[in-house]
């Protein structure tokens, strides 16, 4: 690494530790031996960053040794309201730790002191040495240290999103000079440090006293000239805020006991940093650290195959001008399988296509598509139209971003993202940057190529070899997990059906909505003095922190779960409390979050809706683990579908106008079904074959009663628990679920599988392969990895245990309902209707259906959705018609 011979970089350990900890999802940092590890990844990456971007010679991280120091001495209450320490984050300082020594960087703690005094003594030490000084901390007291020397690198809406705090930063955001800061902070007090300032005295207020008073000692001498009722919180509030401005005085000479020299970044040893790296299950990070510490990663191929053939090079790149024969181009390299990256916006609302990036037979283009002439263009478009064998990382995107373009591209041959998603299907992104790191070992320095493209570089078309390169390592992944027929014959052409969805949209009834929110909004205002006039004053219904006031200090409600933040006030909790007490209160505030959460919903529909009077939300296809299609901006699958608001919203999306109807189509207890057919419980096989009632004929068999003495209640209850033990409820959950007792729900547990034992049998059977195998698999061979069935923490291998007992279950559901859409769309084309797909959401379709053709495209969607699979039992498929999404519900 090149290094800046003139610059220390100094972190606050715990600070940014912390920071770390509650930015990244503990779930989705996890070891297979339950070790939480979100902490640690959002450090070193953060650190790394620094790294990469600084280029320091010299770095010391500080930590706190406890929360004792000299401040709590003085005043015991100093950062008093801070929370426990989560359970989670025990244990990954000492990790981290044990990673700054094998990465060469010294660590610094002092007795008495805290980290933030290390900070401001090195500070002072390093300008003196002629050094420029970062300091990397998230406690706003290192403001007073900056200089034209030391600058502070603030983290902003994220840990690795830093702020610059330099002399005119801090004056711009605060009003004062960053030596007058602490007396900002003396007055205005800090939460966090549970350092109360003067009441009603914030920032501003504070900023016009010190530029008039010249500082808090000026302030304190004219303390009697400040008139109004501030100026008599001042008066009142003077020892607080002396006692602020003695504590938030960081100490900057202390005895560190090391020298300048010794804080140069050492050697690394990458043998103890591999065992490391192994334990906490880093790859990518692992290469990140290795190539900033200076040794390049193992960038061996993830495929043997692959690796074994010959590697694709550039021979040369051809950035277009208006002279280049782009045609003589493509026909000379792009005539067989070529990859194509893009810079642009592939949201159908928004779609744009600007530079474009080709790569075939070791040659590279790059031309601006704004910018081509009309013979150029005229090249391009017939490329295209002749349907080039195209490797495209997100082919739905690139397609919207060419059609802005006036181009049609046809679906990928091969999708890099799609193929990455079902070779690795828990992954929280994937991005081309992520995957060309996973499967190639190689960096792109986190940025994506949209972000990186101009029209004067060559990366575009070495984006693209990347794509040519990551082609057939994935290929052999998928081949060796018998999961490349997925990509080919379902995720790409479902990928081509949902752009089709996205843009052609829904119609909305505007007046629907309009209606809706007016009224919604009267909801909460009314359900808001409800909750006002229950507790006798006003509150923030949207805080946690007073709603824990009013319920358990004002009201004296029993207690609920302990956060880290305090009692839960979450549905759950709030829930149980009304069902406890009854309070008005309680009823009052449920009936505010229900219409907020309603109005919110129908308000941001309304901001989504287009020119065209129609909504294009967005169908996402590698989110869901599970295989399943997730629909955002807007999110269309949140929409009730039992609450009268729920319908009365769903009567908004209607037929457009050249349309006479909506066509609503879904499977009838597909889940359930295929739970049948998985288990081979034959019980459960002749319920669904007999016709009846399913859930009906089930509780009839578990409670031992004539059909026709079923109850609704008995019905919801064995529905309840069908549904509950495929998705691994346990006794408890199901007790919470039927409001019954925890005894009560074992015993309907047993009973259940005791009339239903190929059930029980099966799930039993997921869990042990799973545990074998490393996996699950769907009828139609998506796999999913579970890890975590390996760890020695329990709570960690229960949690992968409920969620391997449903992914077959689910997994095959979301497999039968993607074959199902291609298979309607395929015959809507082939039979030249003009009815077409608008919606898929979860286990149903919408359709738009054109005047006429209604009885022959109901017949045609009957067939294809009863067609994906031969089971055991029958696909049951229901059928309704309406103008309205409403109307259409059967």
């Amino acid at each position: 690494m090149s290094q800046d011979r003139n610059t220390v970089l100094v972190v606050d350990g715990h600070s940014m530790a912390f920071r770390a900890f509650y930015a990244l999802p503990v779930e989705n940092f996890t070891t297979r031996g339950g070790q939480a590890t979100n902490a640690v990844y959002g450090f070193i990456a953060m650190l790394v960053k620094l790294l990469e971007t600084e280029r320091p010679s010299h770095v010391a991280v500080a930590f706190d040794l406890s929360r004792h120091s000299f401040r709590t001495e003085e005043y015991p209450e100093y950062k008093g309201t801070r929370d426990e320490t989560p359970e989670d984050f025990k244990g990954q300082v000492e990790v981290i730790e044990d990673l700054l020594a094998n990465m060469g960087i010294r660590t610094l703690t002092k007795e008495n002191y805290e980290a933030d005094d290390i900070l401001a003594t090195l500070a002072a030490q390093a300008p003196r040495q002629g050094m420029r000084v970062l300091l990397a901390s998230g406690d706003r007291d290192t403001f007073q240290l900056v200089t034209d020397e030391v600058t502070v690198l603030y983290p902003g809406r994220s840990a690795s999103d830093l702020q610059y705090m330099t002399p005119e930063a801090v004056e711009e955001k605060y009003g004062v000079t960053p030596q007058e800061y602490p007396d900002l902070a003396a007055l205005v007090g800090e939460t966090s440090d549970n350092l109360p300032g003067v009441p009603g005295v914030g920032a501003k207020t504070a900023a016009q006293w010190i530029n008039k008073f010249g500082g808090l000692k000026g302030i304190l001498e004219h303390v009697d000239d400040i008139g109004g009722k501030r100026g008599e919180a001042l008066r009142e509030n003077l020892s607080d805020v002396e006692r602020n401005r003695r504590l938030n005085r960081l100490v900057d000479d202390l005895d560190l006991d090391v020298t300048m020299d010794q804080l140069r970044l050492q050697s690394a040893d990458f043998d103890a940093l591999d065992q490391l790296f192994d334990t906490l299950e880093f790859s990518t990070l692992r290469k990140r650290v290795y190539r900033v510490l200076g040794r390049e990663a193992d960038t061996q191929r993830a495929s043997a195959i692959a690796s074994d053939m010959p590697e694709l090079v550039m021979k040369e790149v051809t950035i277009a001008s208006p002279e280049t024969d782009v045609e003589a181009w493509l026909s000379s390299y792009a005539s067989g399988t070529t990859a194509l990256t893009f810079e642009g916006n592939g949201r159908v609302t928004e779609a744009d296509l600007s530079v474009v990036g080709l790569y075939g037979n070791s040659h590279g283009l790059v031309f601006d598509a704004t910018r081509l002439t009309s013979k150029q263009e005229e090249a391009v478009t017939a490329y295209l139209s002749g349907h080039p064998s195209l490797i495209i990382h997100g082919g739905k995107a690139a397609e919207h971003a060419f059609a802005s373009r006036g181009w049609k591209l046809p679906p990928p041959v091969f999708d890099t993202q799609l193929a990455a998603y079902l070779a690795r299907p828990d992954r929280r992104a994937y991005s081309f940057a992520e995957v060309v790191s996973q499967f190639l070992g190689e960096g792109m320095g986190g940025a994506e190529p949209a972000t990186l493209f101009n029209t004067n570089d060559k990366e575009p078309a070495e984006h693209a070899l990347l794509l040519a390169r990551l082609e057939p390592v994935l290929r052999d992944v998928l081949n060796t997990q018998e999961a490349l027929p997925l990509l080919e014959s379902m995720e790409i052409p479902m990928q081509t059906v949902l752009g089709q969805m996205e843009r052609a949209g829904i119609a909305m009834d505007m007046r629907v909505l309009e209606e809706l929110s007016q009224e919604l909004h009267g909801n909460v205002e009314r359900a808001r003095s409800d909750a006002y006039t229950a507790i006798g004053h006003e509150a923030n219904l949207g805080s946690p922190k007073q709603l824990q006031v009013i319920l358990f200090e004002e009201l004296g409600m029993p207690k609920t779960r302990k956060t880290k933040t305090g009692w839960t006030t979450d549905a759950e909790a709030l829930q149980d409390l009304f069902a406890r007490t009854g309070h008005p209160f309680l009823e009052a505030l449920l009936r505010h979050r229900d219409s907020s959460k309603l109005m919110q919903m129908v308000d941001s529909l309304i901001g989504e809706v287009q020119p065209d009077g129609r909504i294009h939300t967005t169908f996402q296809q590698t989110v869901a683990g599970t295989g399943r299609i997730a629909s955002s901006d807007p999110n269309l699958q949140n929409i009730p579908a039992r609450s009268d608001t729920g319908l009365r919203v769903r009567g908004a999306f209607v037929a457009g106008d050249e349309y006479a109807s909506l066509m609503s189509v879904d499977y009838s207890q597909i889940e359930m079904r295929i739970m049948a057919h998985l288990s081979e419980d034959q019980k459960l096989i002749d319920a669904f074959n007999m016709g009846e009632d399913l859930h009906r004929s089930m509780a009839a068999m578990v409670f031992d009663v004539p059909v026709d003495e079923v109850t609704a209640a008995l019905r919801s209850r064995i529905k309840a628990t069908s549904y509950g033990l495929a998705y691994g409820l346990s006794a408890y959950g199901l007790s919470k679920q039927l409001g019954i007792g925890v005894d009560e729900a074992r015993q309907l547990r047993e009973k259940y599988f005791e009339r239903f034992g190929g059930v029980g049998r099966y799930l039993q059977e997921v869990v042990a392969q799973a545990r074998d195998t490393g996996y699950t698999e769907t009828m139609f061979g998506r796999r999913r990895y579970f890890p975590d069935l390996q760890s020695t923490n329990r709570r960690v291998v229960e949690m992968a245990e409920r969620a391997a007992l449903n992914a077959p279950i689910q997994g095959s559901a979301a497999d039968i309902i993607k074959i199902a859409t291609v298979e309607v769309n395929n015959r809507l084309q082939q039979g030249h209707y003009r009815s077409r797909l608008l919606l898929q959401i979860h286990d149903e379709l919408l359709l738009e259906i054109a005047e006429g053709e209604r009885e022959e495209v109901e017949q045609l969607a009957r067939e294809a959705m009863a067609s994906p699979v031969n089971m055991s039992v029958p696909l049951e498929v229901a059928v309704g018609v309406g103008h309205s999404w409403k109307d259409a519900a059967h």
